[in-house]
């Protein structure tokens, strides 16, 4: 390796260094921010279904802590996520051509949206199936359902957290396109895993019954055909850019 290699790899590491500092710096200030927003938010989620109506108990005297940690740990990393798909940008900027630097910079705001709709097509559809199913089942057992704060919102955010980062699938599936590492063909070849796929998380995060089961699948199949029908519109492009580029210089 060349000097102006180790140059450069120490210049990235640099740069790697101060973008994940402002990341860390954002995200205490979203925690600081989370903290203070915790009390209206956690008051709010108490009295809505399906936690209306139910008691709510700490069984440690650090449970009402932690349930003010997780919050905030849970709005820091909302307000920072924005922050840190542009750092992620701007850190692979200089590798990517100025059209394709024009194209990719739209991913942020659609990564949030996506984000955003992922967490409240968790809330407000599978999360209430699982927390009504499971509830059934202390009732049909005649088990005196104690709840506690803590655990209820780990059971919820076990469940809206990782359906969030699936929502992102299609800004995953366009910026892979976009650097050429995957192409409809592939996404068509394994179409039929990621079905399975689909089908099992589905089945993993809500009550096992069918109707549960193909309540949550179905959009998740629609988010990946999203994700083709979109690879497909970036593949054609990169294609005609290619045809473009052969005919006025020629292939070698």
């Amino acid at each position: 390796m060349t000097t102006n290699e180790e140059m450069s790899l120490v210049e990235h590491l640099g740069e790697l260094r101060k973008r994940i500092l402002w990341i860390l710096v954002v995200l205490v200030i979203g925690m600081v921010g989370g903290l203070i927003c915790a009390k209206p938010i956690i008051r709010y989620l108490k009295n809505i279904p399906p936690a209306s109506g139910i008691g709510w108990n700490v069984f440690s005297p650090w449970d009402a802590l932690r349930l003010y940690m997780n919050f905030g740990l849970a709005v820091g990393i909302l307000i920072t996520l924005p922050v840190i798909l542009y750092h992620i940008w701007a850190f692979v900027k200089p590798g990517l051509r100025e059209v394709e630097q024009k194209a990719s910079i739209i991913y942020i705001p659609a990564a949030f949206v996506l984000f955003l709709l992922g967490l409240s097509f968790g809330y407000w559809v599978v999360f209430p199936m699982a927390f009504y199913f499971t509830s059934s089942i202390s009732k049909s057992l005649e088990i005196t359902e104690l709840y506690g704060a803590a655990q209820y919102f780990t059971f919820m955010f076990n469940i809206i957290l990782p359906l969030a980062l699936v929502f992102e699938m299609p800004i995953v599936v366009m910026f892979l396109t976009k650097i050429r590492l995957l192409n409809p063909k592939r996404l068509h070849k394994f179409r039929r895993y990621a079905y399975m796929l689909m089908v099992i998380l589905a089945t993993v995060i809500t009550p096992p019954d069918a109707i549960s089961a193909i309540l949550v699948s179905v959009p998740l199949i629609v988010l990946y055909e999203v994700s083709v029908f979109l690879s497909g519109f970036i593949y054609r492009k990169q294609l005609m850019k290619d045809a473009e580029w052969e005919k006025e210089f020629g292939a070698k």
